[in-house]
């Protein structure tokens, strides 16, 4: 239990953009969603093996508290972090997670948002699809310098994203004050219609995250970067921004 849940904080809490999730899980499988108060960021995720315990929908909110639990060392070895559930109209469902430590002198519990309150607060967060002109795995070297360009160009929220020669470019501030510009990928054998311009802080934080990511561009205007983290895939859409 306690590698799950910290796989999903590390994925979500861990971007410093997303303030809750909704859970789901039928007999089939386990699904996490989110989406950023401005709408500039959107997860969908679903862990490779169903977690039983998760059974239900409910939210997780304050996930920093969630986080500072998860790295407590009372709880670092032989301590007790169960799903604890409760009955309502005869339907079971998660209530909160309790943390207890080897000798039981040291206790916390985490307690999740109610299914009727996370489907109200996070019932827009579907994305329905596109279809990707861009597919590709992004190189690490490309994910550093895009790191060394977003530095020298901390004041701008936005990149522009845009394919010239078989090259898929990415570029940092205007030409009426300070501009940058470098190649992410070479050899792409695709072609974007028009520019994108996308969020610089969420787009490296996500390619910061630890698993394979492979990264997706539409021309309908957004991007997919997919992490596998070993225990789930997530998926983080970036809807197109207004420069």
């Amino acid at each position: 239990m306690k590698d799950i849940l910290q796989d999903i904080v590390a994925h979500t809490h861990g971007l410093g953009f997303l303030s809750s999730l909704k859970v789901s899980t039928d007999e089939n499988s386990t699904t996490i969603s989110s989406i950023t108060d401005d709408r500039s960021l959107v997860l969908q995720a679903t862990t490779h093996e169903r977690v039983a315990d998760f059974m239900g929908v409910f939210g997780m909110g304050n996930l920093e508290k969630l986080n500072l639990l998860l790295k407590n060392p009372e709880y670092k070895e032989d301590a007790k972090i169960e799903i604890v559930k409760k009955t309502k109209d005869d339907i079971e469902y998660p209530a909160h997670i309790h943390f207890e430590n080897v000798i039981g002198d040291f206790q916390n519990d985490y307690r999740f948002i109610n299914k009727e309150v996370i489907e109200k607060n996070l019932k827009s967060v579907k994305f329905k699809g596109a279809s990707w002109e861009l597919e590709f795995e992004p190189p690490v070297a490309s994910i550093s310098r895009m790191k060394y360009m977003s530095a020298v160009h901390s004041e701008d929220p936005n990149f522009q994203v845009w394919t010239e020669n078989n090259n898929l470019i990415f570029s940092f501030g205007d030409n009426v004050s300070h501009a940058g510009e470098f190649v992410f990928k070479h050899n792409v054998n695709a072609t974007l219609a028009s520019k994108k311009s996308f969020p610089i802080a969420q787009t490296q934080s996500i390619l910061s995250l630890s698993g394979n990511s492979t990264m997706s561009i539409s021309d309908q205007g957004v991007m997919k970067i997919s992490v596998d983290s070993g225990f789930a895939l997530y998926d983080y859409f970036l809807p197109s921004q207004t420069k």
